[in-house]
């Protein structure tokens, strides 16, 4: 366990027990050197580092009951890598640990309503309201799937409509009985997640559809479900309606060249789109990127509010568990600097760093004097084969790279930083551009539904 605390008191009457979780939130008012808010890979890799550099008092809210994020509720393997990948529940057990290990109180069942100071938010859990102030505060919400009703899909309302975090608690956590004949909408990864966790369930999957031309998860995954299982990808083709009372019946689709048809089927899946779990940022008057519609940040996951830190999926929705477990890991630095630096320490105004179409967004989006060691990683709107990168700021070329391969929609492309040590910090936003490229799907700027809720597998 770690002692060595710099918090000047706190007001917690709630007794620690041995491994340091609760289930409640322990008084009505409470100080604490470090908050971290979602104990998903993110969340509990931040915590579990910051506890053992000796960060101080460290604690972390979950609104769920158990810690661990969406991996809990995976029983695919591929968590982890190498020898030791194992399935989710086993990864999420591993960064539980680490975090308790290290020292990191753990709460558990606690939802953060909205902050009563710059540092400070309100929560509620199964022992009532409590106030919790913290001298850094780690936002680690993770992200979320489109539903059917944020994607404007029209039809009835029946059973048997799911997003691939709905499917996979009700057929790991819950047991419950999902369908017979299922279409799995999206071509991405997650996707074919889903479809793993149809056949556990004893559902045929009998089409996978996608607007696209082709699938963007790995060839393994892809190939699998077309020989292997059989299940036909229909590309080019979008849902149109649901069709059914009480229980689905079936969906209708259209295809690029104008024909409707309609599948039968008792389950669809919404798979991927994701967007972040933002509410309590944008609460925060936290200012958001316009392309990843998470708060925006810096190449040290600081936030526009000093003080106030964010990684993982909220930032760029969705990444692959062990991606967000190590921006956790990297954004302990940052938030001891924090902790060490004189208060009232004036920040310079960060650089804006935007993306032009085809490419969706790009993360951190921020750059500012403070860095970490990470690259920065973009989307992009349509498949672009071996594309060059450039990097310009007010008229001035920094920067060109060519992408290995071709860049797939729904997939992270990495671009190096070094060019960042170019940038004026008194000059205009930097801009990452395709050369030769136009068009493609922009980025989102509405801001997403509010129901809901998983995170990348």
């Amino acid at each position: 366990m770690n002692t060595s605390s710099t918090s000047t008191g706190t007001n917690d009457s709630t007794s620690d027990s041995p491994s340091g979780r609760s289930g409640g939130t322990g008084g009505t008012h409470r100080d604490v050197d470090v908050l971290v808010v979602g104990a998903g890979p993110a969340g509990l890799a931040a915590a579990a580092r910051l506890a053992a550099l000796g960060a101080g008092r460290v604690e972390i809210l979950e609104r769920e009951r158990e810690p661990g994020g969406v991996p809990r509720h995976c029983f695919h393997r591929g968590f982890g890598t190498g020898a030791e990948s194992v399935d989710g529940p086993a990864y999420a057990g591993r960064w539980t640990a680490a975090a308790e290990r290290a020292g990191a109180r753990l709460r558990t069942g606690v939802t953060a309503l909205g902050w009563t100071g710059p540092l400070t938010l309100a929560t509620t859990g199964p022992d009532g309201p409590a106030e919790v102030r913290a001298r850094a505060v780690v936002l680690a919400t993770g992200a979320r799937e489109r539903p059917r009703a944020a994607r404007l899909v029209p039809g009835t309302r029946p059973a048997g409509v799911f997003t691939t975090g709905e499917l996979q608690q009700s057929v790991y956590l819950y047991r419950q009985d999902v369908g017979r004949r299922a279409v799995v909408v999206g071509a991405e990864q997650v996707s074919y997640h889903a479809v793993d966790t149809l056949r556990r369930a004893g559902v045929a999957p009998v089409a996978m559809v996608t607007e696209y031309e082709r699938h963007q998860a790995s060839p393994a995954h892809a190939t699998a479900a077309r020989l292997r299982y059989g299940v036909p990808l229909l590309t080019r083709t979008t849902v149109t309606a649901l069709v059914g009372h009480g229980r689905l019946a079936g969906v209708r689709l259209r295809h690029s060249d104008g024909r409707t048809t309609t599948l039968a089927c008792d389950a669809v899946v919404f798979t991927g789109d994701f967007v972040p779990e933002h509410e309590l940022a944008r609460d925060g008057g936290l200012v958001l990127d316009p392309g990843t519609l998470g708060p925006a940040v810096d190449m040290s996951f600081r936030t526009t509010r000093d003080g106030v830190f964010a990684v993982g999926s909220l930032l760029h929705a969705a990444e692959p568990a062990g991606t967000a477990a190590r921006e956790g890991v990297l954004a302990a630095v940052p938030v001891l600097a924090h902790l060490a630096a004189v208060p009232g320490t004036p920040r310079a105004a960060p650089v804006p760093v935007r993306v032009d179409a085809p490419l969706r967004w790009i993360a951190p989006n921020l750059l500012a004097t403070a860095t970490a060691r990470q690259a920065f990683v973009l989307r992009t709107a349509r498949f672009l084969d071996r594309p060059v990168l450039q990097v310009a700021q007010d008229g001035r070329v920094l920067h060109h790279e060519r992408l290995r391969g071709t860049a797939v929609p729904n997939r992270t492309v990495r671009m190096s930083a070094a060019w960042v040590r170019d940038v004026d910090p008194d000059g205009g936003p930097v801009r990452i551009t395709v050369p030769g490229t136009t068009g493609g799907t922009p980025a989102p700027t509405e801001p997403p539904a509010a129901d809901g809720g998983t995170d990348a597998p």
